[in-house]
């Protein structure tokens, strides 16, 4: 009888102790990594870059799964509805915080997700092609959209691209005709291909074709001035006060997921992105490395919620429910 208490004890005393031996045993089985695009991108790059370093260090594969559609929102949703367990991570964008403003999702975007770890960022280039060949600065083209109200074509894409260069125009106060291609790459293409006046490209896929000659750059889209383009002023100080539009990416996890499994996942990625070697790639990609902890990301993601429905108001962009 002693004895049988004693068990029943035990098995009481073991349901109340916090199961701080998963994150050690963590993980156990393969994990998937959702990728909410198509391959080929930013965020997809990251993502295999991440899954490929966890599968080494855990012994268990990390496989990447691209689940596109729908600016994102399908793939994240998929994430957002996942058990809480650890074995569903995401790498997630800024457009994550511009979805919530144009579309009615499927979860609380401020709710759903734990950011385990912001990875880093990519900045905006304002290019302009053949053209333009007398357009050598920000000054430059805002000469011609003041003389030319509405007949100089910026190219764009949805999401990201899309309020960036509607920020721009909102703020440079001038009036741009701004054409919305499929995806940032093409929308470079065209720039490049001299089919359209300007417009952003994203710093990963644009730099190649401007050492190449094939693209000028006239700003940055940063507070600061890129590290690998330092003879680039920012928007910010040709006279576009404010402007600050980074495209981040962040590995997330559902929302309950075990707080020792965020942090080993967070403390890995860290370490991984952190390391000269890697700081070095992502140089010479055109990104930035800039690690958050989740309880950092907990503050970012409402903020940029915010400025992104102002930009939308002010720019008078279609809103969710509007």
């Amino acid at each position: 009888m002693f004895t049988r208490h004693i068990l029943l004890l035990a098995v009481f005393l073991y349901g109340l102790t916090p199961p701080v031996f998963a994150a050690e045993e963590y993980p156990t089985k393969p994990v998937r990594l959702i990728i909410p695009f198509a391959p080929g991108g930013t965020n997809d790059v990251l993502a295999r870059m991440v899954a490929n370093h966890l599968t080494e260090v855990f012994g268990h594969t990390v496989v990447p799964d691209n689940r596109p559609g729908h600016q994102g929102i399908t793939g994240t949703d998929l994430v957002a509805k996942a058990p809480p367990d650890g074995y569903t991570l995401a790498v997630i964008s800024s457009a994550y915080t511009m979805n919530p403003v144009t579309y009615k999702l499927p979860f609380d975007p401020v709710k759903a997700l734990e950011f385990v770890c912001k990875i880093g960022q990519s900045f905006l280039i304002m290019t302009v092609g053949p053209m333009m060949p007398n357009v050598k600065s920000i000054d430059d083209l805002l000469a011609e959209a003041q003389r030319k109200p509405g007949a100089i074509v910026l190219s764009s894409s949805g999401g990201f691209m899309h309020f960036a260069t509607a920020l721009f125009e909102t703020l440079s106060k001038r009036d741009f005709n701004i054409v919305l291609y499929k995806g940032g790459f093409p929308a470079m293409m065209d720039v490049m291909g001299g089919q359209v006046h300007a417009g952003f490209a994203v710093s990963v896929p644009a730099l190649p074709h401007l050492r190449a000659g094939k693209l000028r750059g006239l700003a940055v889209g940063t507070l600061k001035r890129a590290e690998m383009l330092p003879d680039l002023p920012t928007l910010d100080e040709v006279g576009i006060k404010g402007y600050d539009a980074s495209n981040w990416y962040s590995i997330a996890v559902p929302a309950g997921t075990p707080r020792p499994i965020v942090m080993k996942l967070h403390n890995e990625i860290a370490r991984f992105f952190t390391s000269p070697e890697m700081r070095t790639k992502m140089t010479n990609m055109g990104a930035v490395v800039d690690i958050k902890t989740p309880d950092e990301m907990r503050k970012i993601i409402p903020a940029e919620i915010r400025k992104w429905t102002q930009v939308a108001i002010e720019a008078k962009l279609p809103r969710a429910g509007k």
